[in-house]
């Protein structure tokens, strides 16, 4: 059992509650916050500026490195952290960029820290976006048809049916393409070849993949924890409201669904994967209504701090089995569940993605704020607001970020 406190904080949503222990964190707040839900005290891999560390959720620090190409020597950091703990954290992990890193070291992580995560072999495969296109048609999943291909090969492209969307094969090489968002829509051979030209010699591998047709708004997703035995434990489906950019964007507003089709499918994929752990499965509805499976994701996200709201905490539900075997209650699913990101979806609404209305709407309404809890506002006001108010008196210029896109953030 982890590190257990005295006092114990309820989920006032449904009663449950757990003693004040500890979690690792390799997130933002979204993660934190389902897991501070359940009463559960977080250590996170956060910045010296990062907002969230004055989150009085968050014990302690660690100093994040570079997840991909500094594995090692991260790796060694956060173990000698845990193993300084009396009890072992659980760990959790929400980029492509730490799923990668736990699973590649998760002999030596698994010495200092609990978790939970698919094989290996897997893994790769769902993060590859090639490897996964070739392990789709393998399992006869229904994604859309799609080649990988390098620059200097961008003919193979003019095999598939315009338009298509081309991202790179790796989420390791988005810096690479010169672009904001998680791909760009090309319809013709000429498109193609200008995308490919200065990406040349890179080494970097591309996937192409017939575009479905329809806006952002019909991206829905099946998100799952499957525990040891096969048993899905707790499962629960939304759809995307808003992104930033409007094409291939970041989730800047979204909410949690009741789509019976897209649970039943939801299943079936994972099942054929043998998938253990958490994951999230995205499709696009066709306008016959069909389902594409654009990806699998299996690692903790964003939309987890809106399915714990909705009443299906997975990461508390994970934490229960890796601890004292105890879980939250898992439903029933509370559809209509809200997750607004403000600043990011100012942006949209600014890019024509719906109107200032619906935003002003969402700010009254919206059940989940990222970045903002009024029982913890400290992140938001001393971290993002009085900064932002302290250039503008100081006409100061702004900093990379403030009136262009934001980073990215995993989905």
């Amino acid at each position: 059992m982890a590190r257990s406190r005295a006092d114990a904080a309820p989920d006032r949503a449904n009663g449950w509650s757990l003693p004040l222990q500890k979690a690792f964190v390799l997130g933002d707040a979204d993660l934190i916050r389902p897991l501070r839900k359940a009463g559960i005290v977080c250590a996170a891999a956060l910045l010296p500026g990062d907002a969230t560390r004055l989150s009085r959720y968050v014990e302690s620090s660690v100093e994040p490195m570079d997840r991909w190409n500094e594995q090692a020597d991260y790796v060694e950091r956060l173990t000698e952290w845990a193993l300084g703990q009396v009890e072992t954290p659980v760990l959790f992990y929400q980029t492509d960029g730490d799923l990668v890193m736990v699973s590649r070291h998760r002999d030596v992580l698994a010495r200092a820290f609990r978790f939970v995560i698919p094989d290996a072999e897997l893994v790769e495969a769902l993060v590859d976006k090639g490897r996964f296109a070739d392990l789709a048609a393998r399992l006869d999943l229904p994604v859309p048809r799609s080649r990988r291909f390098r620059p200097e090969e961008a003919e193979i492209a003019e095999e598939l049916t315009f338009p298509l969307i081309v991202k790179p094969a790796s989420h390791q090489h988005f810096t690479r393409m010169d672009i904001y968002g998680k791909a760009v829509r090309v319809d013709d051979a000429g498109q193609v070849r200008a995308l490919c030209e200065p990406l040349r010699g890179s080494g970097v591998e591309l996937l192409a993949q017939e575009f479905i047709p329809g806006p952002e708004s019909r991206i829905e997703s099946y998100h799952a924890y499957v525990d040891g035995t096969g048993a899905v434990v707790g499962e629960f489906t939304g759809r995307k409201i808003r992104t930033y950019p409007r094409e291939f964007g970041h989730t800047s507003a979204l909410e949690i669904s009741g789509s019976s089709d897209v649970l039943q499918l939801g299943r079936e994929v994972l099942l054929r994967l043998g998938l253990r752990g958490v994951a999230k499965a995205d499709f696009k509805r066709a306008a016959d209504g069909r389902l594409f499976l654009l990806e699998v994701n299996p690692r903790f996200n964003l939309w987890h701090s809106a399915g714990a709201e909705a009443g299906v905490n997975l990461p508390a539900a994970v934490y229960g089995d890796l601890t004292d075997g105890t879980r939250p209650p898992l439903g029933p699913v509370r559809p209509g569940t809200t997750w607004w990101a403000p600043q990011r979806d100012w942006w949209a609404v600014n890019a024509g993605e719906g109107s200032r209305r619906e935003w002003w709407a969402m700010l009254m309404r919206a059940d989940v704020r990222s970045g903002f809890d009024w029982d913890d506002p400290r992140p938001a006001v001393r971290g993002l607001l009085w900064p932002h108010l302290r250039r503008k008196w100081r006409r100061d210029p702004p900093v990379r970020g403030d009136r262009g896109a934001p980073v990215h953030r995993p989905t």
